[in-house]
Order: C-alpha cells, then sequence, then structure tokens
C-alpha cells in the first residue's frame, strides 16, 4: 500500500513586526483589546513590493534545502492561497519558475483559510494513485494587502506568511493517515471580498465603498469555527480507529485563542496539546497550520511517530482535517 510521508517542511515570513499599538488609531488600548479578545500580541506585514508568491518562494527553498532534495525532483506544486498575486496566471507557476522545478506542473487552490488541508489531501490522493511521487505543498497569503483597515473588526486578527511540506510515496504506514474535507455552500456570503471577480468587478465605485477589500461577518464565524472543530477531530479520529486523547497534537487554523479556550473545555482536551503561534503571526490564512507544523518540527517538539492532527476552516464555508504519523 502507498501511503503519503512528510519528507520536510518550510516557512517564508516578512521582515516587517507589526505590533497592536499600530492599530491605535483605530482601538483605544489596542494592545490590551486585542490580545483580551484573540491572543494576538503581533503579526507579519509583507512589504509593498512583496508579494504572495515571494513568502511561498521562501518557504519552498526553506524545504528543499531541509529535504536535501532538487527542485527538479518534484512533479506537482500547489500553492494553496487565497490571495494570489494575480488572478491569472496561477501563482504556483511563479513559484515554480522561481524555484526551477522544470519537470513539475503546477497549479493553485483555493479555499481560504481551509486552503492548505484542501491541497495537502489533493497531493495525497496524486500520490496514493501513483500518478506523482513527489510534491510540494505551499500554503501562503497576503492578507495585508486585501485587509480593510477602517474595520476594526478584522484588520486586526490577520497577518501574513507562507508554510510549505514535501510529500512523497512511501510504504511505511506513516505520514497521511486519514483526511476529512467538508463545505457547505449556504455560508459563502458570511466570508468574502465582494468585489473582486465578475460578480462584482473591481471599479471606482467598488473601491470608494471599499468593497474590494476583506469582509468577515465574525460572531456567525466564530460560531460556525467552534461548532466544525469538534466535529473535525470526531470524524478524523474515528475513521482512524482512535480516540481524541491518542493524538500527541493538534494544530488547528491560527484563528482566535478564543475558539481553541472553547474547544479545550467542550472536548475535555488539554490546552497544551494545541499547538500555536497567533499571538506572534494572527491569522495567516492558508499559511497558518504550515508554518506552525514547520516551526514544531524544526524545534523537536513534534517528534518522530507523533500522532498529529492538521485542520483547517474557512471561508466556502470550508473544513477538514488531515491526520499525520510523523
Amino acid at each position: 500500500m502507498i501511503y503519503t510521508e512528510i519528507v520536510a517542511t518550510g516557512s517564508g515570513i516578512p521582515e516587517r513586526v507589526v505590533p497592536n499599538s499600530f492599530f491605535s488609531y483605530l482601538l483605544e488600548d489596542a494592545d490590551k483589546w486585542i490580545h483580551s479578545r484573540t491572543g494576538i500580541n503581533e503579526r507579519r506585514f509583507a512589504a509593498p513590493t512583496e508579494a504572495t508568491s515571494d513568502l511561498a518562494t521562501a518557504a519552498a527553498k526553506n524545504a528543499l534545502v531541509r529535504a536535501g532534495m532538487n527542485a527538479s525532483e518534484l512533479d506537482c506544486i500547489i500553492v494553496a492561497t487565497s490571495t494570489p498575486d494575480m488572478y491569472l496566471p496561477a501563482t504556483a507557476c511563479i513559484v515554480q519558475k522561481n524555484i526551477g522545478a522544470d519537470k513539475a506542473f503546477a497549479f493553485d487552490m483555493n479555499s481560504v483559510c481551509s486552503s492548505f488541508i484542501f491541497a495537502v489531501d489533493a497531493a495525497d490522493s496524486y500520490i496514493k494513485s501513483g500518478k506523482c511521487k513527489t510534491i510540494m505543498v505551499v500554503g501562503a497569503d497576503t492578507y495585508s494587502k486585501i485587509l480593510n483597515f477602517e474595520d476594526e473588526g478584522t484588520s486586526p486578527l490577520f497577518g501574513d506568511g507562507a508554510g510549505a511540506v514535501i510529500l512523497r510515496a512511501t510504504s511505511k504506514k506513516k505520514g497521511i493517515l486519514q483526511t476529512l474535507l467538508k463545505s457547505d455552500g449556504n455560508g459563502w456570503e458570511l466570508i468574502q471580498v465582494p468585489s473582486s471577480g465578475s460578480r462584482k468587478p473591481v471599479t471606482a465605485e467598488t473601491i470608494a465603498s471599499r468593497e474590494n477589500s476583506f469582509y468577515m461577518e465574525g460572531k456567525k464565524v466564530f460560531i460556525f469555527a467552534t461548532d466544525v472543530i469538534p466535529k473535525i477531530i470526531d470524524a478524523v479520529t474515528v475513521k482512524a480507529g482512535i480516540t481524541p486523547h491518542d493524538l500527541d497534537y493538534i494544530i488547528p487554523h491560527q484563528a482566535n485563542m478564543r475558539i481553541i479556550g472553547n474547544i479545550t473545555k467542550r472536548m475535555g482536551i488539554g490546552s497544551e496539546k494545541f499547538l500555536m503561534n497567533l499571538d506572534r503571526f494572527g491569522n495567516t490564512a492558508a499559511g497558518s497550520v504550515g508554518l506552525v507544523l514547520d516551526e514544531n518540527i524544526r524545534n523537536g517538539k513534534i517528534k518522530e511517530g507523533n500522532l498529529v492532527l492538521m485542520m483547517g476552516f474557512g471561508g466556502g464555508l470550508s473544513w477538514g482535517g488531515i491526520l499525520l504519523k510523523i
């Protein structure tokens, strides 16, 4: 039987650190207000000349170095993003050129903050079918480019970053053991950029009304997240024939510490099992899960043999989970 193992991981983050105090123009006692409601202390913003492909390229190159691989060994590159460099071509093709992956085919995948989970699942399917042996998946977003900085409910939440994984076929029972993907289009309006495509093209009028910026109904999304996270944990562990308490670590999408606090109380899972970097990076959308995975593999917290559940949830609405044996 073919399994999909993680060969290496990598990260790409901007240099610019943006503390909560940046939002003092918008919120009184911004640092306390933002931290108490989200758990965020700071985030990173891309430079004006820095695009999603730049962060994705950095993450991809770091992963290749750690794997001791040449980019020509890659069969496929998937960039998971909802903030591509441009509507066309695919940002993955720009990354392919940047890293010199001349033998790979490349495409983007957009399931908003669930994009990384959906892309890793797609890569797993390619590998298990025998179509590909080695695939690079990069979750990357630059939400600072699409935020409405007059919206106190959303603009302090997000940061920019990219996390990459190199996946490869193996005969050993390790790597990806179970996956779960779900969508509910009835909630598509809760998270959107209203003027950004064919439904409402960008015009001077939509720019003036900030409809080309990110919009989210925060309270409804919070309710959605606290509802689906336990479902992801239960469904994936049942499929794997284990219990949630058998998991060594859980890497949730980095959205809000209050969401995680709610889940730990409801499910009786210790907060120490939830790996977080939200306090330092904010919500990096499709980049979040890969960034946490890379950080905790590099620092030695995640060890060989650990059972790790990665989870994503976001616009669409979409959600999913992937169970890994490292």
